[in-house]
């Protein structure tokens, strides 16, 4: 490993999953992110550093060059523009599943159905498929609470053990996609730092596959 190599992580399970994997490529943090205010944390190759970014923001940095490869979940980039990037691999980590849910209450037939997601494209897809037109409101978080105040009639959001849904009165509904976090590349760093990259893809590989 000569070249200066940029990971981008983001905090919390996605960093947490990755560590076992980042181990086998022999790369080790020297600092723990979650008790460190420090967002370029040091390995023990001095050409190897981790970026710690917000999650949505990985595709970003790798696209741009900014970080040479990247972990960020498919919902992500679902959302996300795909220029300049690679999805090399699944790393089977962070699953979960992408769901319209609501109500059980039906609603009257012909009725357009307003949702609520913060994932806009992947939804404006999902029913464009499905030859339906919906009114999609863009929310950020605590996505349950739209159709409990008639916001929305349904929402996509992610869904793990459905006790959130649960909980406030809602159910699974439509199944979108399988969601898992996904090691990414820089189109240019792939060309250009091949092997270092191939090694780590390789590493990866070996504990995902065991």
């Amino acid at each position: 490993m000569n070249e200066q190599l940029t990971i981008a992580l983001s905090k919390g399970r996605i960093y947490q999953d990755t560590l076992p994997l980042l181990e086998a490529a022999n790369i080790i943090p020297q600092e723990d992110p979650s008790k460190s205010r420090k967002l370029i944390i040091p390995t023990n190759h001095a050409n190897v550093r981790l970026l710690i970014v917000r999650a949505t923001d990985a595709p970003t940095y790798v696209a741009h060059g900014a970080a040479d490869i990247g972990v960020a979940g498919k919902d992500v980039l679902m959302e996300a523009p795909s220029d300049n990037i690679y999805e090399l691999l699944d790393l089977q980590i962070a699953k979960c599943k992408l769901m319209v849910a609501g109500s059980e209450v039906e609603k009257p037939h012909g009725h357009r159905l307003k949702i609520a997601t913060k994932y806009i494209k992947s939804a404006q897809a999902y029913y464009a498929q499905k030859g339906e037109q919906v009114d999609l409101i863009k929310l950020y978080g605590s996505m349950e609470i739209a159709p409990l105040i008639d916001l929305a009639d349904r929402i996509v959001d992610l869904v793990d053990t459905g006790n959130t849904l649960r909980a406030n009165g809602l159910v699974p509904m439509e199944h979108i996609a399988e969601i898992s976090s996904r090691l990414i590349v820089n189109q240019h760093a792939y060309k250009t730092k091949f092997n270092q990259i191939n090694e780590i893809v390789q590493q990866f590989k070996s504990v995902i596959e065991k």
